[in-house]
C-alpha cells in the first residue's frame, strides 16, 4: 500500500478532525456560556438543590469578570435555547446526503462550518435583540452543520480505502470529541476571566480561519486532487473499483427496505439517546447532586469525553488491523465493537447512578462509560460505507436524522424526570439510557451486514428489469 505520511488522504483526515473540532466547539460553547449569560436567581430556587451529597468546593476565589450582559430567562426558556440547534440540525441531514452525492462534499462541509461560525459570531448581538433572534439563530447554525456528517461521509466514499476505512474515519470524527474536551473547560475559563462574548467570538473567528485552509487544500476525489501523487490516486481508485454504483438515480425504496441500514438506525439512535443526555446535563448533575463548582465542573465534564477521543483513535487503528492482518470479517468487528460500545456504557452508567456521593467513582464511572462509546466509531457508526459505499452520504442522513431526535427529546426527558434533583431521580434517567443502548447493541447485532449490498452495486438495475 502507499504510505500514510503526507498522504493526501491522511491530510484530509487531518483538516476534516480540525473542522469537526470547530464544530463540536461551537455546539457544545453554548451550554456552558449560558449559565454566565442568566441572572443567577432565574434558573433555580435555591431550595431545589439536593442536599444529599456535602459541599466540597476547594477552590481559592479569584475575582471574577462580571461586565457580561444577564438576561431572566427561565429554566423552560433555557431548554428551548439549548434545543433550537437541534431544530435546525434534523432538517438539513437527509438534504445534506443527497447534494453531497451531486455536488461533492468539499463544498458543502466547508460552507456548513463557515456558516455556523459567522451565526456563532452574531449569537451576542442575537441574545441582545431577544430571546426569539437568539433560538433562531442557534437552529440556523443546526442546519449548517447538518449537512457536515453526510458531506464528509460522501467524501470518504471516493477517498477511503475499504481496509483503511476505520482508521481514517476515526482520525476526522475523532476532532468532534476533542471539541467537545477543549471548548467545554476553555469556555468556562473564558467566561471566568472575560467575558461570555469572546466565548462566540473566539471559537467563530477560528472557524472562519479553518474555511480558507479546508478550500485551498481538499478536492472532492483523488481524481481533481492537484497535488496527489500518482501512486497513491490509484490505490484508492484501484481499492474501490468494484464498490461504487455509477448509477445516476438514488434506489430509494430498496435503501428503506435495507435491514442493514435499519440495524444502523436503532444503533445509532440509541447511541445518541446516552451521549446526549450526558453531554447537556452532565454538568447539572455534577453541580446539584455531587456538588461540585463550575471551575472543577468544566474539567470534570470535559474528562469522559476525552476517554472517548482516545478510545476512537485507538479503536479504528484496531479495528483496522483485525481485518486486514488477522482476516477478521467486516461484519465481525462491526458487531463486536459495537457491542463493546453500547453494553459497557449502559453498565458504568447505571454503576454511576449508584455510588452515593463517592464524586471521584462517580467522575470514574461516567468517564469509563464514555470511553468505552469511543468503540462505536469503528462500530456502527461507519458500517454505512461498508454496506453502501456509493450512497453513503445518504445512508448517514437518515441515520443521523433518527438519532437526532435523542438530542431534541432526551433532555428534556430527563429534565421533567428530575424536578426534585433526588439521587432517586438520577438513577431513573441513567436506567432508560441504558436500557435504550441495550436494546440498540442487540438490534444491530442481530441484523447488520458488513457486505456492499446489492442495491448499491452498479450493475443492480439491469438484474432486475
Amino acid at each position: 500500500s502507499v504510505p500514510a505520511c503526507c498522504s493526501a488522504r491522511y491530510n484530509l483526515a487531518l483538516l476534516a478532525f480540525f473542522g469537526f473540532f470547530l464544530l463540536y466547539a461551537l455546539r457544545v460553547n453554548l451550554s456552558v456560556a449560558l449559565v454566565d449569560m442568566v441572572e443567577p436567581n432565574t434558573s433555580l430556587p435555591k431550595n431545589m438543590t439536593s442536599n444529599v451529597c456535602p459541599e466540597h468546593s476547594s477552590t481559592i476565589n479569584v475575582p471574577r469578570n462580571t461586565t457580561g450582559e444577564k438576561y431572566s430567562w427561565d429554566a423552560d426558556t433555557q431548554g428551548w435555547i439549548l434545543g433550537s440547534f437541534f431544530y435546525g440540525y434534523i432538517i438539513t441531514q437527509i438534504p445534506g446526503g443527497y447534494l453531497a452525492s451531486k455536488i461533492g462534499g468539499k463544498l458543502l462541509l466547508g460552507f456548513g462550518i463557515f456558516g455556523t461560525s459567522v451565526f456563532t459570531l452574531l449569537t451576542p448581538l442575537a441574545a441582545n435583540l431577544g430571546v426569539g433572534y437568539l433560538i433562531a439563530v442557534r437552529a440556523l447554525e443546526g442546519l449548517g452543520e447538518g449537512v457536515t456528517f453526510p458531506a464528509m461521509h460522501s467524501m470518504w466514499s471516493s477517498w477511503a480505502p475499504p481496509l483503511e476505512r476505520s482508521k481514517l474515519l476515526s482520525i476526522s470524527y475523532a476532532g468532534a470529541q476533542l471539541g467537545t474536551v477543549v471548548s467545554l473547560p476553555l469556555s468556562g475559563l473564558i467566561c471566568y476571566y472575560m467575558n461570555w462574548v469572546y466565548v462566540f467570538y473566539i471559537f467563530g473567528a477560528l472557524g472562519v480561519l479553518w474555511f480558507f485552509f479546508w478550500i485551498w487544500f481538499v478536492s472532492d476525489t483523488p481524481e481533481t486532487h492537484t497535488t496527489i501523487s500518482h501512486a497513491e490516486r490509484e490505490y484508492i481508485l484501484s481499492s474501490l473499483k468494484d464498490q461504487l454504483s455509477t448509477q445516476k438515480s438514488v434506489p430509494w425504496r430498496p435503501i428503506l427496505e435495507s435491514l442493514p441500514l435499519w440495524a444502523i438506525v436503532v444503533a445509532h439512535f440509541s447511541y445518541n439517546w446516552t451521549f446526549y443526555t450526558l453531554l447537556t446535563l452532565l454538568p447539572t448533575y455534577m453541580k446539584e447532586i455531587l456538588r461540585f463548582d463550575a471551575e472543577e465542573n468544566g474539567f470534570l465534564s470535559a474528562l469522559p469525553y476525552f476517554g472517548c477521543w482516545l478510545c476512537i483513535i485507538l479503536s479504528g487503528q484496531i479495528a483496522d488491523y483485525l481485518r486486514e492482518k488477522q482476516n477478521f470479517s467486516t461484519v465481525c468487528v462491526r458487531k463486536c465493537f459495537t457491542l463493546i460500545g453500547m453494553i459497557g456504557p449502559a453498565v458504568f452508567l447505571v454503576a454511576a447512578g449508584f455510588i452515593g456521593c463517592n464524586y471521584a467513582l462517580a467522575v470514574a464511572f461516567v468517564t469509563i462509560s464514555t470511553t468505552l462509546g469511543g468503540f462505536c466509531t469503528s462500530g456502527y457508526s461507519i458500517n454505512h460505507l461498508d454496506i453502501a459505499p456509493s450512497y453513503a452520504g445518504i445512508l448517514l442522513g437518515i441515520t443521523n436524522s433518527f438519532a437526532t431526535i435523542p438530542g431534541m427529546v432526551g433532555p428534556v426527558i430527563a429534565k421533567n424526570l428530575t424536578h426534585n434533583n433526588t439521587v432517586g431521580e438520577w438513577q431513573t434517567v441513567f436506567y432508560i439510557a441504558a436500557s435504550i443502548n441495550l436494546f440498540g447493541a442487540i438490534f444491530f447485532a442481530l441484523f447488520a451486514s458488513g457486505e456492499v449490498q446489492d442495491w448499491a452495486v452498479s450493475g443492480y438495475h439491469l438484474h432486475r428489469n
